[in-house]
């Protein structure tokens, strides 16, 4: 073998290295997402194509938005280092609270949007107070605000349901984005085609491709060593396609949906926040070595007073959006959804000891909670069955979190 054929074994080998201890240490990030696409292949066969039927995928992001929002701002909670566990009873006490300010109060949703939004600000800035300048622990903190924001539900509605209400606080959850694009119905010669769904599933796939090229060409450029060529063209096929499959899909039925627009924004927002600001690395600062961050001039307190106050708020719109799909406050609203919110972060790749985590991450591991739940109820498992899989799916998700970290330690 000569020098040249040397050479190029060498750097094939160091291509393989590299591609092998990238997937490595990235396992799982790509390994939610090949997840998510596994569960739901799964379940498409198993509900004879039920799964991906224009009305199911609406309802999967009807069912799921409340979540999925409040998943966005536990996520900012447990990466700082913390937990809360009072966001379901805060979901129930502000649908309540809403339902008596409209019904009983003759409120409009122009005054009781914003106020039920102030009041979850008020809320997280109350328990966030004691958590960050009392140091009394979140647990305790929150798991006493789940049980007053409880009962303070049973009080406000009396032990009754209260609804229903007016049509436009219900077009928070329920409502559809108008088609600015009729004209394609009929370019296609399609009765039922949502134009507006087309073209924005087309804008939002070629806009993640380029800036993943944008990214990657400035990496480049400053000499950060990415991810591999064939990683990043696989992973955005499949990011763009299903967006784009997904988008067709809902186009044949209704178009998009409100709570989509806003849960989308929403992941937009945090995103950023969390990957381009100064604020998003101070709190990840905050979550990987506390000391080390207030020793570096970080106010530490004032950064986990905000992250409750954030997840306050979020609980309060995922309370409205919650009452208007169900169109009543009911007193058991909101029970136990601080377990799907904490086990879509968690297992969509948040650690237990904080530091670590993303907002897609996030986002996927809401979907894998609720593509499960919704694939379940069309199979007819029952209740029972369907929490003892998801405890055993989110154990899995921690368990392989700690393999992780003692792997790489």
């Amino acid at each position: 073998m000569d020098l040249a054929d040397k050479n190029e074994a060498g750097q094939s080998g160091d291509r393989r290295r590299s591609t092998a201890s990238y997937l490595a240490s990235h396992l799982r990030d790509y390994g939610m997402l090949l997840a998510l696409i596994a569960i739901m292949v799964f379940f498409q066969i198993v509900t004879d194509g039920t799964l991906l039927k224009p009305v199911n995928i609406t309802n999967l992001f009807l069912q799921n938005s409340y979540i999925i929002i409040m998943a966005l701002g536990m996520l900012l909670v447990i990466v700082a280092g913390h937990i809360d566990l009072s966001v379901g009873s805060v979901v129930g006490f502000v649908g309540a609270l809403a339902a008596v300010m409209m019904v009983n109060w003759g409120w409009s949703i122009y005054l009781t949007i914003p106020a039920c939004l102030a009041i979850g600000i008020a809320i997280g800035a109350a328990q966030g107070y004691w958590i960050a300048y009392w140091k009394i622990p979140s647990f305790i903190v929150t798991l006493a605000g789940m049980l007053v924001f409880r009962g303070a539900s049973l009080w406000l509605l009396e032990g009754q349901s209260v609804g229903p209400f007016p049509r436009e606080f219900q077009a928070l959850s329920t409502g559809f984005i108008p088609d600015l694009f009729p004209f394609l119905k009929d370019m296609f010669a399609m009765k039922r085609m949502n134009g507006l769904a087309v073209i924005a599933g087309i804008v939002i796939a070629g806009t993640l491709i380029w800036l993943g090229l944008r990214g990657r060409a400035r990496n480049r450029a400053y000499g950060i060593e990415g991810e591999p060529f064939s990683f990043f063209v696989i992973r955005n096929a499949l990011v763009a396609g299903a967006i784009v499959f997904v988008a067709y899909k809902l186009s044949t039925f209704r178009g998009l949906p409100n709570v989509l627009i806003t849960m989308g924004i929403l992941t937009i927002i945090y995103a950023f926040v969390t990957e381009s600001t100064v604020l998003g690395r101070r709190i990840y600062a905050l979550g990987g070595n506390q000391k080390a961050a207030k020793l570096s001039g970080i106010k530490t307190e004032r950064l986990t007073f905000l992250t409750f106050v954030n997840m306050g708020m979020l609980a309060a719109l995922a309370g409205l959006i919650f009452a208007a799909r169900l169109n009543t406050a009911t007193p058991k609203a909101g029970v136990a959804f601080e377990l799907d919110v904490i086990a879509a972060v968690f297992i969509g790749g948040a650690s237990m000891s904080g530091g670590v985590g993303k907002i897609v991450g996030a986002v996927v591991g809401a979907f894998i909670m609720g593509v499960m739940n919704n694939g379940m109820s069309i199979m007819g498992i029952g209740i029972d069955y369907q929490q003892m899989i998801k405890g055993l799916v989110l154990l899995a998700a921690v368990i392989f979190d700690v393999y992780n970290k003692n792997k790489q330690g």
